[in-house]
């Protein structure tokens, strides 16, 4: 029987975007849209329980019809109605639908035929990317009724493999602005969203419905969006894995905030699950050209259990230099420094370093891009979409935003390209760096944006690199696994792992390390 990571393999080199050979130069280059490795590890999950297995192991059951995709559904199904009312991470539901899939390819399987690596797992999506036939609002009034023609190509891919799914998840106002900015998942449409692990916390944003039901158990995966730590800071808050991957490795299609303009490579689309390998399985089957997004890049997907971690030099650091309330707390400090000692037992080197100067006028760089045009990308968003009634906290900024001139604007531009170069050249050094997500765990929702303390958005007040953005602005790919927990015991801490772009393998074989050696995601109280 051919198994389910074999059977990606397979889907992958069939993977439409194929059909754009012609359009390129020679079969060599062709080839280099297989996306997912020949062979990859099964899996190592030990839960037994449906809803908070992995996919990877969940779709393993439904392909040995030991569990069917209607057992599957209905138990997340059973999962969301029981924890949502409180959490609020899943804002709209289509379940008749699920069920009619499910059966259908319960059906299907009974036949022996199945629809690819992911047939019957159900998962949620992030209600900023479209989904065919479900009201996909953006958390903006504009769409309250918007129900898209057509998925947004990575739920497009998803679904295509068999991903059933069962509803989409809280996100601030066009993924950038909400109650309280991207601190937390939170909207004038729904409300805020609530994290399992203490519901007064934050579940960090944008992505942090997404974070919030994956890590309760309420979906097999998500898939989000990362323009500054919005995949990275609910993973971290949450006690999930996520990804960012390279810059234009995925398309951005269907997204509300998609391609192009002077942000283009900042946003960047990836899973968000309970364990590391779900993230092995499910970034290669989304990723590769759709001939829509102009600028996603046909790289070939490198297999992670290749690395050998022997042969790694890490570099890591604890602390951004933030004074305050934006220092870092000791707990998070904690954390890094024993990732980076479990992999001092493993690789070759684990040096205390960071390019801090750089780092710094990269964050200066890119806060000036930010802003530099006053608010008025935003508004465009609002004015295509009908929306009157903005996100108070973006609107207030945007009425006492100055713009730059252009001169500013394009030397701003520059800066940031000059430190990615730096960036590129101090990582010569190393094949990993380390360091954390967010200053502090997941923090109070009912805070004041203009003296919060940070926790999940990668910075917080008083200064110092963001610890998120600067690596959207290189486009270098990002895992975050929970490796610890804040002093108390109760709330999880994530650590990033950092790599040159287009090693995702790196950062995944780096993570699936420090998470045997954690114990990653663990379940939550609710």
């Amino acid at each position: 029987m051919t198994s389910v990571l074999q059977q990606l393999a397979l889907d992958s080199s069939r993977r439409d975007f194929l059909r754009g050979r012609s359009l390129l130069a020679g079969a060599a280059v062709a080839a280099s849209f297989v996306a997912a490795p020949a062979t990859a590890r099964a899996s190592t999950d030990s839960s037994d329980e449906l809803i908070f297995m992995s996919a990877t192991k969940l779709a393993g059951l439904i392909r040995a019809r030991k569990v069917s995709a209607v057992e599957a559904v209905e138990a997340f199904i059973a999962r969301q109605l029981e924890v949502n009312d409180e959490m609020r991470a899943v804002v709209m539901y289509c379940y008749a639908r699920a069920r009619k899939e499910a059966k259908a390819l319960d059906e299907k399987a009974s036949r022996g035929e199945w629809m690819g690596p992911l047939h019957g797992v159900p998962i949620t999506i992030k209600d900023s990317l479209d989904s065919e036939g479900v009201i996909s609002t953006g958390a903006t009034y504009g769409r309250e009724q918007y129900v898209p023609k057509k998925d947004a190509t990575v739920v497009a891919r998803v679904r295509k493999a068999g991903a059933i799914l069962l509803g989409k998840t809280n996100t601030p106002e066009f993924t950038l602005g909400g109650l309280s900015g991207i601190s937390t998942a939170s909207n004038l449409l729904y409300g805020s969203s609530h994290n399992p692990y203490d519901l007064t916390r934050s579940t960090s944003g944008s992505s942090g419905g997404a974070g919030a039901i994956v890590a309760a158990g309420g979906a097999a995966f998500d898939i989000g969006s990362d323009w500054g730590g919005s995949i990275r800071g609910p993973s971290h808050n949450n006690g999930v894995a996520g990804i960012k991957p390279t810059s234009v490795r995925v398309p951005r299609t269907g997204h509300i905030v998609d391609y192009g303009g002077i942000f283009d490579l900042w946003q960047q689309l990836g899973p968000i699950c309970r364990r590391v390998e779900d993230l092995e399985l499910i970034t290669p089957i989304i990723a590769g050209p759709d001939f829509r997004d102009a600028s996603c890049a046909p790289v070939p997907w490198a297999d992670p259990a290749a690395v050998e971690l022997k042969k790694l030099k890490v570099a890591f650091i604890t602390d951004n230099g933030a004074k305050g309330r934006g220092a870092t707390d000791e707990d998070t400090k904690k954390t890094v420094r024993q990732a980076a000692a479990w992999l001092q037992e493993v690789v070759t080197s684990v040096n205390e370093d960071a390019p801090a100067a750089v780092l710094a006028d990269l964050a200066e760089a890119r806060g000036k891009l930010s802003r530099g045009d006053g608010g008025a990308f935003y508004q465009r968003l609002a004015d295509k979409w009908g929306t009157k009634n903005i996100s108070p906290q973006r609107k207030a900024s945007m009425t006492t935003a100055t713009p730059l001139k252009t001169a500013e604007l394009v030397e701003a531009w520059e800066q940031q390209d000059l430190c990615k170069s730096k960036m590129l050249d101090w990582m010569k050094s190393y094949d990993v760096f380390l360091c954390p997500v967010a200053n502090k765990p997941a923090q109070p929702i009912d805070q004041d944006p203009a003296t919060a303390e940070g926790g999940g958005g990668g910075a917080g007040g008083g200064g110092g690199w963001p610890y998120t953005g600067v690596f959207n602005c290189t486009g270098w790919p990002v895992v975050v696994v929970r490796c610890g927990s804040s002093a108390d015991g109760k709330l999880p801490i994530g650590v990033q792992v950092v790599a040159a772009p287009w090693r995702e393998d790196l950062c995944l074989a780096v993570a699936s390390y420090l998470e045997s050696r954690s114990g990653g995601w663990k379940r939550p109280p609710i």
